[in-house]
């Protein structure tokens, strides 16, 4: 049940923040990443920040990537 919680509030906040187009991709990228590393880790503080800063870096790369 923990980890159903989990997803939902990682798809939903993933949803919300995908549907306004002024929110940067490294933005998207961290709150997915902190969402992905959550479940991941079992609610680990570690596991979620070090998914927010992995998602953040693959944000920002593939924002960079999306606009040239």
């Amino acid at each position: 049940m923990k980890h159903a919680k989990s997803l939902i509030a990682v798809l939903s906040a993933t949803l919300l923040l995908s549907a306004c187009g002024t929110v940067s991709g490294t933005a998207i990228g961290a709150a997915a990443g902190a969402g992905v590393g959550h479940a991941v880790s079992d609610g680990s503080v570690l596991g979620t920040v070090g998914g927010a800063a992995a998602g953040g870096v693959i944000g920002h790369e593939v924002g960079k990537r999306n606009a040239q």
